[in-house]
């Protein structure tokens, strides 16, 4: 049977709640380590869509720069992308309306609600789904010569240098696990 070659990569992890059955009931997230910057996205859109080249981090720019005066006056923007307004919290907990002084009242970041056309842009590109193998950190650090011995496969493979990312990789560690004594 052939293997899905397109979608989206999700891994599966355990919750700390339990089902009816006594196990952990699972979540799933997009593969982890995916990841794009600014910069490779500008080269995209510019080999794609032929934009200039340092025109979307200008629009990015001048965006937060704009946006960012109206939302520290109070605004909510509404953009074709999603609704940005203010986050607004207290410093410490009240229950008398009258009580809360300007003093107690802080910003606590940007709250983002994204709009449809993502949605849509979405479902345009959306292929599917396709598991991607986590490999049992527990299990993989719980034999310690099969550890080592990947150690020095690894260190053989780079010419005697390595990092904790590099060994990470190489095993199908995450970085917090690699690092490990």
């Amino acid at each position: 049977m052939p293997r899905k070659n397109s979608g989206m990569w999700y891994e599966v992890h355990p919750t700390p709640v339990k089902g009816e059955d006594g196990k952990n009931l699972l979540y799933v997230r997009p593969k982890s380590g995916l990841k794009l910057t600014m910069k490779e996205l500008e080269n995209y859109c510019e080999r794609t869509y032929n934009m200039r080249y340092g025109e979307m981090s200008r629009a990015f720019d001048m965006f937060i720069r704009a946006a960012g005066r109206f939302l520290a006056e109070g605004y909510r923007i509404d953009t074709p992308i999603g609704s940005f307004a203010p986050r607004l919290s207290l410093k410490k907990q009240v229950t008398d309306p009258d009580a809360v002084k300007d003093r107690d009242v802080r910003l606590d970041g940007v709250e983002y609600n994204p709009g449809k056309l993502w949605n849509r842009e979405m479902e345009k590109w959306h292929d599917g789904f396709r598991k991607a193998v986590t490999p049992d950190t527990t299990a993989i650090l719980a034999d310690k010569d099969k550890l080592e011995q990947q150690m020095r496969e690894c260190i053989q493979k780079y010419h005697g240098y390595i990092t904790a990312g590099m060994f990470a990789r190489y095993t199908g560690l995450t970085l917090y696990s690699a690092r490990k004594p």
